[in-house]
């Protein structure tokens, strides 16, 4: 049970409290998987199937295998700062079944080729991986990329993560597009004309530093922009990592209105705030950049009140010399597949009462709805067996130095976290076992 990579025929899961937002399940039950499969889900003790094995999962919390929609394993390319492998077996580590990797790699992912590459077997991925695939070619923002073939060749989103669509006629042609083909547009909501040679938060802090600051203004601005596209195009638009007070309550007003609007958060931007980057740290340089107090506290009452429909970490990791310089010249990036869970539990949880059962919902039905991936996110027998298993009051250090990760970006080296991965299974294999 305790080696990567185990599979049995038949397993029985006992005793377990059991989330599963699709159903509004928050319960002990018990969970029989057979052949990679859920088989059966029922109150303890009334599973009917027998099984070869069985764990007991007293004092654990069962979950659908959590998906992180924002991801960048670096490949094709740039393999010293992670490979798909190094990657995935990072995101295996905190519990993600299934991760979404963005297409700023180098070549970009614009092509039927390189998505198909990335789903190769040869990868070494440990998790299931569904690639986002460029907008536009080169991600250059000038010509649109072929979307049904990427479709085909099955990417499930389509973004060019980094680099904003700025044009509005060309997001109103890929809105348009997607609407036809039901793919969801990805917008990093960013007016780069506004944030021009900037490195953090336009505020105090950034005065104090003496740092030009990139003003909230560059990503409420595009996100207003966007979400009048999306209401009147019928597109699918999600807001990448959003992380301000006043693009949340865009995307409020577009979900009231009945626009399909959805947007995602990260667990650095409801933890952390510009105050944190301290004596220029630079494991606090992101994009978008770590925001004031207040629009902390915004994102925290939208991931309460189901504004926001999903928690992805975007997960960036840069070589240590790179980050290693000045401030204003070190890359963007921070890591974050590894401690997502932690820091929602003992962040939301733990310190603002979010219920567990919304967590899970975040990291599962949340994403799994944004993109599409019918059978993910939910325990419905006969789907996959991907399932993430955690102690939600188990008290542990993270240590950037025992990552599985290629990089060490991250602000929260030595942080005393509570809520520890138990075990990862994907499609009923145990891909990370941690007790």
């Amino acid at each position: 049970m305790r080696e990567h990579g185990f599979k049995a025929d038949s397993l029985l899961i006992k005793g377990a409290r059991v989330i599963d937002p699709l159903s509004r399940l928050d319960a002990e039950w018990d969970l029989l998987l057979r052949e990679g499969r859920i088989a059966e889900l029922a109150p303890k003790h009334r599973i009917r199937g027998a099984a070869e094995e069985t764990f007991d999962a007293r004092g654990l919390v069962l979950a659908p295998g959590f998906i992180d929609m924002h991801v960048h394993l670096r490949e094709p390319g740039q393999s010293q700062k992670e490979t798909i492998a190094t990657g995935t077996a990072a995101a295996a580590a905190g519990g993600f079944t299934s991760v979404c990797c963005m297409p700023n790699t180098s070549p970009v992912i614009d092509s039927q080729e390189w998505v198909r590459w990335l789903q190769q077997p040869e990868r070494g991925a440990r998790v299931n991986v569904f690639p986002i695939a460029a907008a536009t070619m080169q991600s250059q923002g000038e010509a649109l990329t072929d979307f049904p073939a990427l479709k085909r060749a099955g990417a499930v989103g389509i973004s060019d993560d980094g680099r904003p669509l700025l044009d509005g006629k060309l997001m109103r042609q890929a809105l348009q597009l997607s609407s036809r083909l039901k793919l969801t547009v990805i917008q990093h909501a960013e007016d780069t004309r506004m944030t021009v040679s900037g490195s953090m938060h336009e505020g105090a802090t950034s005065f104090r530093l003496g740092l030009r600051g990139m003003p909230g203004a560059a990503e409420s601005a595009m996100v207003e922009r966007d979400v009048k596209l999306a209401h009147s195009s019928g597109g699918h638009l999600h807001i990448a990592h959003l992380s301000t007070a006043d693009a949340l309550s865009f995307v409020r007003r577009a979900k009231r209105a009945k626009a399909r609007v959805t947007c995602e958060v990260t667990p650095h931007h409801f933890t952390l705030t510009d105050q944190d980057i301290g004596d220029y740290d630079t494991n606090c340089k992101m994009n978008p950049p770590l925001r004031s107090a207040a629009d902390r506290e915004a994102i925290l009452a939208g991931l309460a009140d189901g504004s926001i429909d999903a928690i992805a970490t975007d997960h960036a990791p840069h070589a240590a010399q790179e980050k290693q310089m000045e401030f204003e010249r070190a890359p963007f990036g921070v890591t974050g597949l590894e401690t997502a869970l932690g820091l929602a539990i003992s962040e939301l949880h733990g310190k603002h009462q979010v219920p567990l059962i919304r967590i899970v919902e975040l990291f599962t039905l949340g994403p799994a709805r944004v993109l599409k991936l019918n059978g993910r996110g939910t325990l419905v027998p006969g789907n996959q067996a991907d399932l993430t298993i955690f102690d939600p009051k188990r008290r542990w250090t993270f240590e950037a130095a025992a990552s599985l990760s290629k990089s060490r970006n991250t602000p929260f080296d030595g942080w005393r976290l509570t809520g520890r991965l138990a075990m990862t299974m994907v499609s009923g294999r145990i891909v990370h076992y941690a007790l």
